[in-house]
């Protein structure tokens, strides 16, 4: 059976994906939930949900804030996961990618987290602090249940750590354009378009942007060169100012974000 993540960029064709990162339980389980639904309904093709943890290392201040807000409200590994099978009671077509760190995975047992995320409906998953030297295990587990392992790929990547990437990686591959956290510095991007043309060479998954990626100008034009983008810390920035209004918020800023993102497929 094809991979929701595999379908979706099929389906695509040449048109550039929309991917999109919330933080699970911010503000809290039941707001993510309509969030989820009004990123889908606004034009995201992709939902990354992020699982809180105590000691996250490549998120900035922003979402840092928004972990530390799940993690006040109690929210685990098995909340996040019964939230994705609440989302796909109503959606059974948009993949999910739950993003976090080994630890609360590694707590719970690979087969048994792999087993319960194919259970409630996740499509792939990207462990930050797992490289490919140590996720072969994961990777297995996830590989037998159908999940994708997403993998990371920075700016000081070489080559023959590309091509290695290669061989492990499934879904697609997250390029980080920026050195440092997510929500800092401002995007190069005729860097990330130089980066891009040395990653075609060894990798033939779909390429996807993320890092620095903050308004409709920067996606369309991440857009012309990559095969998605992924914005976070700009959606989830809309959630902490707008806690109220969370979905209605972040909709309307994923809309023009789609937009830009077809403007630059056309």
């Amino acid at each position: 059976m094809i991979n929701r993540i595999e379908q979706t960029f099929t389906d695509l064709g040449k048109q550039k994906a929309l991917i999109t990162y919330i933080t699970a339980g911010d503000p809290n389980l039941a707001d993510t939930l309509n969030i989820m639904h009004s990123l889908v309904d606004r034009g995201a093709d992709i939902i990354e949900l992020g699982v809180p943890f105590s000691d996250p290392m490549a998120d900035g201040p922003t979402i840092q804030r928004a972990t530390e807000r799940a993690l006040a409200n109690n929210v685990s590994l098995k909340d996040v996961l019964q939230l994705v099978s609440q989302f796909r009671q109503s959606n059974q077509h948009t993949p999910i990618v739950l993003m976090g760190y080994l630890n609360p995975i590694h707590k719970m047992g690979y087969a048994a987290f792999a087993k319960a995320a194919q259970q409630a409906g996740v499509d792939g998953v990207l462990t930050v602090d797992n490289p490919i030297e140590t996720a072969t295990e994961l990777e297995n587990a996830l590989r037998q249940v159908g999940i994708c392992s997403i993998f990371l790929i920075a700016p000081t990547t070489s080559e023959e750590r590309m091509q290695a990437i290669a061989q492990h990686a499934s879904g697609f591959v997250y390029y980080v354009s920026l050195k440092g956290v997510t929500g800092s510095a401002q995007l190069d991007t005729q860097a990330v378009a130089d980066k891009i043309t040395v990653l075609r060479q060894h990798i033939k998954l779909p390429i996807g942007v993320g890092f620095g990626i903050s308004d409709a100008e920067s996606a369309e034009k991440i857009a012309k060169v990559a095969d998605a983008v992924i914005v976070g810390s700009r959606i989830v920035k809309e959630i902490e100012q707008q806690p109220q209004n969370a979905a209605n918020a972040v909709g309307q800023l994923v809309q023009t974000l789609k937009i830009a993102v077809l403007k630059a497929s056309a």
